[in-house]
């Protein structure tokens, strides 16, 4: 076979990282993804994980070393329904939100100075507040959210 089909070492290299980016992006446990994921966010956090077993779905509770908690609400059919998170900053957004992060900067307020954040679009609720240093909020899919479960438990 002919080296000339081959690619070179540096392209090789650029086809390596691509894919390790890809992968990483899409491994992620974020609001509308696979329970099975989830020890990837607490890879990307650093953080200790909580499992919580209720009747309707089970809470994941990360925090990483910073005190920044971010509670993943998983379905009995796998699926993260919801989040949830508290701490000094505000986690990686785009990484909680995954897919949802677009839909979510899109329906943001553009112009605010302070205060909380409240977007109700069709398919997904995100909801922050707090002050420097106590900032929280919460993000769910209302049409995945399991029979009885309570939206007040989000949190």
């Amino acid at each position: 076979m002919s080296s000339s089909f081959l690619p070179s070492k540096g392209s090789r290299f650029a086809i390596a990282i691509a894919t390790l980016l890809l992968l990483s992006a899409c491994c992620f446990a974020a609001l509308g993804g696979d329970e099975s994921s989830i020890a990837a966010d607490q890879a990307h956090m650093k953080a200790q994980r909580r499992v919580v077993q209720t009747s309707g779905y089970t809470v994941h509770e990360m925090e990483d070393p910073n005190g920044i908690i971010v509670r993943e609400f998983v379905s009995p059919e796998g699926k993260v329904f919801g989040v949830s998170w508290q701490g000094a900053v505000r986690p990686d957004l785009e990484q909680v939100l995954g897919s949802y992060y677009d839909q979510f900067m899109r329906s943001a307020p553009t112009r605010r100075t302070h205060g909380p954040v409240n977007v109700s679009v069709p398919g997904l609720v995100v909801q922050t507040s707090g002050h420097a240093r106590a900032l929280m909020g919460r993000a769910y899919i209302p049409q995945m959210v399991p029979n009885g479960v309570n939206l007040g438990d989000i949190r």
